[in-house]
């Protein structure tokens, strides 16, 4: 499954080795710290506002810790200023497939970015035990480090959605109900995602989630997954994405074709309100 290179990605070839080390470095440091202060990867998640689970994704190296997670856990953890400082030094892995890697470094810049997913949940919305899991999903099989490093590369990508960018990007994300409804990975993996994209819609201003109700009688979206970047000259790109390929689309009246067919889906999905009461309802039966 080709997914990898896309918000929802699996992942499969076309990864090159990149550089941890210093994202390895910044977690040792977060996490010597933390434990300085005497709290806990689950209390110091409660004051910086991120789940255990991201606390420990960045300690460890797997995640590049965003500029919220840097500004808020600097005072927690007795405003030394370390963390400050290392973090413009951060280097990500690649761990991209080879057709994504255009896309990727139009969507780093990109002012607005709009995403239509049927397959999975985005891959920038994705947990870690998420990401890990349809990656594990379909075969071949990734090795464990081509694996490790895909992971990486797809929780490091989560720092556009921080709100202190400048300027900060615009998210909408479209997902179907089903998705959500699968239980990718199991119960906890599932409780564990829902918890995530509840903490971006209250946390993240800039994210907009609708979801695509199961039961839809009309829908703009019959021709699969769909992606658009505005850049910051307000050119508009596209990409779609199959089965081991990926394409970027460049040609406006092809575009014009994808912001037709996303403004439809935007008006067919949920309301963000009716998103968001929909998603609670479904985390509170799991």
């Amino acid at each position: 499954m080709a997914y990898e290179s896309t918000d929802g990605g699996t992942g499969a070839g076309g990864a090159e080795p990149g550089a941890s080390d210093s994202l390895r470095t910044f977690g040792a440091v977060v996490q010597a710290l933390r434990e300085h202060a005497g709290l806990s990867r689950e209390e110091f998640g409660a004051v910086v506002g991120f789940s255990k689970h991201t606390v420990a994704s960045v300690e460890q190296g797997r995640r590049m810790p965003d500029r919220d997670f840097v500004e808020r856990a600097e005072p927690a953890l007795g405003n030394t200023g370390a963390l400050r400082r290392a973090a413009p030094h951060l280097s990500r892995q690649a761990g991209l497939a080879s057709w994504f890697r255009q896309w990727a470094r139009l969507e780093a810049t990109a002012i607005s970015l709009y995403t239509y997913e049927c397959r999975v949940v985005p891959g920038l919305l994705q947990t870690e035990a998420y990401a890990r899991a349809v990656s594990l999903d379909v075969p071949p099989l990734p090795d464990p480090e081509e694996l490790e490093q895909r992971i990486a590369a797809r929780l490091a990508r989560q720092e556009l959605l921080a709100v202190t960018r400048k300027p900060p990007t615009a998210f909408s994300f479209i997902v179907e109900q089903a998705v959500l409804e699968r239980w990718t990975g199991g119960e906890e993996v599932t409780r564990e995602q829902f918890d995530r994209l509840l903490e971006l819609i209250e946390r993240n201003w800039n994210v907009e989630i609708r979801v695509m109700p199961t039961r839809r009688p009309s829908h703009a979206g019959l021709d699969g997954p769909l992606q658009l970047a505005e850049a910051p000259d307000n050119r508009w790109f596209g990409y779609s994405e199959g089965q081991k390929n990926g394409r970027l689309i460049t040609d406006p009246k092809e575009i014009s074709v994808l912001q037709q067919r996303y403004a439809k889906l935007r008006s067919q999905a949920l309301t963000p309100e009716d998103s968001l009461g929909l998603l609670k309802r479904m985390r509170g039966a799991l």
